[in-house]
């Protein structure tokens, strides 16, 4: 799913539910002001939990050895932060219904 789609699936979602209120473009508009916050809390190290959903961190990966594919070299990789996304119960209980529901027809056979 793309940005597009998703501004298009939220735009329908709210005709559905609230009449033809809101439109593409403002939405797309809280679609993008949604996103940038989520970067923004991030930039600034702080975590963002959206309940039901899940949690945006910042984690800290250790310094570690690897090598250039190139040469085979051993290259030291510096310690740095990295976001990271934890789905709640809820969405993953959500997702395994999806996929064994999309599974059982197979099983079936």
């Amino acid at each position: 799913m793309t940005k597009a789609d998703l501004v298009e699936q939220v735009t329908a979602s709210i005709a559905r539910t609230a009449g033809p209120m809101i439109s593409k473009k403002d939405c797309a508009r809280v679609v993008d002001a949604f996103l940038e916050a989520v970067k923004d809390a991030l930039k600034q190290q702080h975590n963002i939990e959206v309940r039901g959903f899940g949690t945006f961190k910042i984690r800290r990966r250790k310094t570690r050895m690897a090598r250039n594919p190139r040469t085979g070299d051993p290259v030291e990789v510096a310690a740095r932060p990295v976001p990271v996304f934890k789905p709640s119960k809820e969405l993953r209980a959500l997702v395994a219904d999806e996929s064994e529901a999309a599974a059982e027809p197979m099983s079936g056979l």
